[in-house]
């Protein structure tokens, strides 16, 4: 029986030449005779192509400097593909001349890469070939990647189209049967990247010594920039002694000491991996390598697969393989000398390589496949928000009857839940009360107002118009209580109640970090039995003390933030420490958000043990420009469910930023609130209160809000800065990611058009 393999082999990359040979060879394993079938698309490898672009002139211009090495190389991946690759003797270029040739096959295979991929080719469609759609044939797929989380709109029916003619489908990512489902509804086995299909000792056989002088070495393989890797590789060379090799996928040294490696074929590759002490990569295929060579590794990935990352190819390997901590940029990152546990990996890729072996014989044999994916061993504790979901809201450590739940702070500075196995129940009270396993009923669109206190020195005092203290005052005067976030003589953030008039002050104004509830919500329905409650909070920990207390009960009135997102505790009081290190003081108090020169130019006020006050424009600090960028909000803030109008509490508070300026004109240089009434309670309490109310317009009030229907999008360089807050110390952390740009960068950003910067930051990206 023979099969004619479709994949990509042309390009001279490693993973694709190295995937093509570990299909044909895990077929031939099966009794097939295997042949590549040589079409030849949009894979120009030539050493010097026409400069039809910038980017592609500087490739020439690179070459031609290092011709020798470039050259070696080239004929290295030639060598590889003739010795390795069983192709046809023909060279295809079209769809057209594959269906008039005579294919002497029996079966087609398309075969892994990314060749599912419609945003790769030129005219940015699916390219037919890749689904067999010149032939009668019978067709399998074996882990085809379709390299994006979702379809370009209106592609589902052409992808369910050239899925008719597969009787069996798998795929290599999560994401990639999540869009066969959607767009088919058919199931596709999730199976290994095919490199992964061959043993060490099989990859072994086809590597090549890389002759290098260094016995020992920390490899480098980086394709795109890594600012997330590099203080791993400088640590790493800083603690071991050891000397970097840098096999160059990008051409940016990663290491101002890296000997860069410019000739390596796939077999130097192989050689360059199965010798290494340690591997830093931001390469599928470089972790692949690292781990079936069992080498110390760290990987970084892109902000989108840190954001999701079960659409992520490698999050779902690793995963696979209970190797998530090997993952840089991340809260639960190994530390910088953790060995991985190569046994239970070995074991769960064995498993994994013995199903994904189990579907490629059903599917060449035309049987039907029942086999599942081989769950992750997990310990035999209670189901809980995962980390890209929890909002740390303390809701399943108060309901937790045994107090087995504690809430750590990880390498990020952020407390998630952790689970105390010995005195765990599995009583799933935790599990039924995390908001983030529940679904929350649709409501209303709220009614919108902007608002304003009436007293003046209370409206200074607050962030924006005061309309938080006129809610406090109703409930104090009540004889209730009012819980909100101050900070103590350390700079930490917790809730607290408030019983009188006069302690209000602490929680006025904004507190850009996430503050602390241990114990709050249990204190909350101690005070519910006697008086009424104020509960003021961002929409997660509103909804948490909802789902902590499971009704809403009468004298419970809530406030929930339009927020930003939440920066990291262990961040500010990491700032705190530095801003008094380079005053020689200590903070007595902070004000985020102070209206010394109005409403709409906040700054950021310390005053200091001794009396002294520093006073600047918020976005002009280092905490403001950073927080500006959402550079170190909680993982959970870039998918927030509570960005939208449904929200959870009876009232939400805000800036009611987008004002014209003939809106409101006396009003807006001392701060004008917006206030959403979300629910009857809300509505009922909200006629009551001393304040200055406008109708606006809620779309108005959305447009000037983005929070209120979208989260904040994550930074590129979130995981660069996490990367260096784990290794380094904090200074020099702040010095390069929240220090103001150089004078004549923020110049530049003044004077350039948006596309002119989108430009600049393309070449940046590239180099």
């Amino acid at each position: 029986m023979k099969a004619g393999l479709l994949t990509f082999y042309h390009l001279h990359h490693y993973g694709a030449i190295l995937q093509a040979a570990a299909t044909q060879r895990a077929l031939e394993t099966l009794g097939w005779e295997c042949e590549t079938i040589d079409y030849f698309v949009n894979q120009d490898t030539r050493i010097f192509r026409p400069a039809a672009s910038p980017s592609l002139a500087a490739s020439d211009a690179y070459n031609a400097l290092h011709y020798p090495a470039v050259r070696r190389r080239w004929q290295r991946f030639e060598d590889f593909s003739r010795s390795f690759l069983r192709l046809t003797d023909r060279r295809y270029e079209s769809r057209e001349e594959l269906r008039r040739a005579e294919l002497p096959y029996d079966l087609l295979v398309s075969g892994s890469d990314q060749i599912w991929n419609p945003t790769i080719f030129p005219d940015r469609r699916f390219d037919p070939v890749f689904f067999g759609a010149f032939s009668p044939l019978r067709k399998i797929a074996y882990a085809p990647s379709f390299g994006v989380a979702r379809l370009p709109e209106g592609m589902e029916e052409e992808l369910k189209g050239y899925l008719e003619g597969f009787s069996h489908l798998s795929v290599r990512e999560v994401s990639g049967r999540e869009i066969v489902r959607e767009a088919s509804g058919r199931e596709a086995a999730v199976v290994l990247d095919p490199t992964l299909l061959l043993t060490a000792a099989e990859w072994s056989a086809l590597a090549a010594d890389p002759a290098l002088r260094e016995k020992e070495y920390i490899l480098c393989y980086g394709i795109s920039r890594s600012g997330a890797l590099e203080p791993y590789i400088r640590r790493l060379a800083e603690e071991t002694g050891l000397p970097v090799v840098q096999l160059c996928g990008t051409r940016r040294k990663l290491h101002p000491k890296a000997r860069m490696i410019s000739d390596a074929g796939p077999a130097e590759f192989l050689g360059l991996f199965q010798r290494a002490a340690y591997v830093c990569t931001n390469s599928f295929h470089g972790t692949v390598f690292s781990v079936l060579f069992q080498r110390p590794f760290f990987t970084a990935v892109a902000p989108a697969e840190l954001q999701e990352p079960e659409r992520s190819r490698t999050f779902s390997l690793l995963s696979r393989l209970g190797l998530t901590e090997r993952v840089v940029g991340k809260g639960d990152a190994a530390g910088l000398r953790d060995r991985p546990d190569w046994a239970a990996a070995e074991a769960r890729l064995a498993a994994a390589r013995a199903g994904a072996m189990a579907y490629l014989k059903a599917a060449l044999a035309d049987e039907p496949y029942q086999g599942t994916e081989a769950a992750l061993p997990r310990e035999d504790g209670p189901l809980l928000a995962d980390r890209t979901h929890c909002t740390g809201c303390s809701a399943c450590a108060a309901a937790c009857p045994k107090d087995a739940i504690a809430l750590v702070r990880d390498r990020e500075g952020f407390a998630f839940p952790q689970v105390d196995l010995e005195k765990c129940v599995r009583c799933g009270i935790c599990t039924r009360t995390c908001p983030m396993l529940q679904e929350r009923e649709p409501r209303p669109l709220p009614a919108a107002f902007a608002a304003w206190n009436r007293e003046a020195d209370i409206r200074r005092d607050s962030s924006s118009g005061g309309a938080f203290s006129a809610l406090a005052d109703y409930v104090l005067e009540g004889g209730g209580v009012v819980f909100g976030a101050a900070l103590d003589g350390k700079q930490h953030l917790r809730h607290t109640a408030c019983f009188r008039k006069e302690d209000l002050w602490r929680l006025r104004g904004a507190k850009y970090v996430q503050s602390d509830l241990e114990g709050v919500f249990r204190e909350v329905r101690k005070c519910l039995e006697t008086r009424q409650v104020l509960f003021s909070g961002t929409p997660c920990q509103v909804d948490g003390l909802y789902r902590y207390l499971g009704r809403r009960p009468e004298n419970l009135t809530t406030c929930d933030l339009v927020c930003h997102g939440v920066p990291s505790p262990g961040v500010w009081e990491d700032m705190a420490r530095y801003i008094e290190k380079k005053r020689g003081r200590e903070l007595q108090t902070v004000r985020f958000r102070n209206k010394v020169e109005g409403w709409k130019n906040s700054h950021f006020t310390a005053v200091y043990d001794d009396g002294t006050v520093d006073t600047h424009p918020l976005y002009e600090t280092e905490y403001g420009r950073a927080f500006g960028r959402a550079l170190f909000l909680r993982p959970c803030c870039h998918r927030c469910p509570y960005a939208c109008m449904n929200r959870p509490g009876d009232f939400t508070l805000g800036d009611l930023w987008g004002l014209r300026p003939d809106e409101l004109p006396e009003q807006q240089q001392l701060g004008v609130s917006l206030l959403l009434v979300n629910t009857p309670h809300g509505s009922h309490i909200f006629g009551q209160l001393p304040l200055n109310c406008r109708p606006f317009p809620v779309e108005r009030a959305i447009a000037g809000n983005p929070r209120l229907a979208s989260p904040t999008v994550q930074p590129a360089d979130r995981a660069a800065f996490f990367a260096a807050y784990a290794l380094e110390p904090f200074d020099q952390v702040a010095r390069k990611f929240c220090a103001l740009p150089p004078l004549p960068v923020r110049a530049a950003g003044k004077v350039l058009s948006p596309e002119a910067k989108a430009k600049v930051k393309k070449v940046l990206k590239r180099g």
